[in-house]
């Protein structure tokens, strides 16, 4: 049986890795525009081909030693460079696989753990990637069926949208219109109704009073 060839590909995890830096660095990097955007969505996660990553070696002090690129290499057996997105064979995830068997995600992660499933292709940022051919190969062998219908839109790079990524933000509440503030007023004994309804009205609006007694004039 011939070798499996996959496209060198990267997640976070190995974008660090080749140019020493740590995890969150690379996710910055993508971030605030400097890493292109993923070239594969994957079960939600993004992967970059090699050339798309080695793009930024030699700027803003990043660089890819050849000890890091080779170690990077040899950690993908039958590993090839591709120069172009649209070039990439189908390529799945969890999530892509548990729609293409009618199955949900736990069930692939149990056939995964106990070796009832054909093993990954690739494992990037702990994440295992199939090529489609590997998975409909290895559900005829085993009697498994597949969605037609999937399989088609799999093939037409349907895949599970990007996780977002960081905190998300509650929506500010909405902002109420400042009133102008009263102006002050003295009040007699005999004039404790209007007083009272004055009172009301300022703490109604949302304003806070201070009462200040003063002497009355003999």
């Amino acid at each position: 049986m011939a070798a499996v060839r996959i496209p060198y590909l990267l997640g976070h995890a190995e974008i660090a890795a080749l140019y020493g830096v740590q995890r969150q660095t690379s996710q910055s990097w993508k971030t605030d525009g400097t890493l292109a955007p993923p070239d594969l969505v994957a079960s939600g996660n993004p992967y970059w081909l090699l050339t798309t990553v080695l793009q930024l070696s030699g700027s803003g002090g990043r660089e890819v030693t050849t000890q890091r690129l080779a170690a990077y290499k040899a950690g993908v057996p039958g590993g090839y460079d591709l120069e172009r997105a649209d070039h990439l064979p189908p390529i799945v995830g969890i999530k892509e696989v548990a729609r293409l068997l009618g199955a949900d995600e736990q069930a692939i992660s149990r056939w995964r753990n106990r070796r009832q499933i054909a093993d990954a292709d690739l494992v990037l940022s702990r994440s295992p990637l199939w090529l489609l051919e590997t998975v409909l190969a290895d559900a005829e062998v085993r009697g498994r069926a597949v969605l037609p219908h999937e399989v088609e839109l799999l093939r037409a790079g349907d895949h599970a949208p990007q996780k977002p990524r960081g905190r998300r933000t509650a929506p500010s509440p909405p902002r109420q219109q400042k009133t102008s503030l009263p102006a002050a007023r003295t009040f007699t004994n005999a004039e404790s109704q209007a007083a009272a309804e004055f009172l009301a009205a300022v703490l109604a609006a949302g304003h806070a009073v201070v009462i200040r007694p003063k002497r009355e004039a003999h």
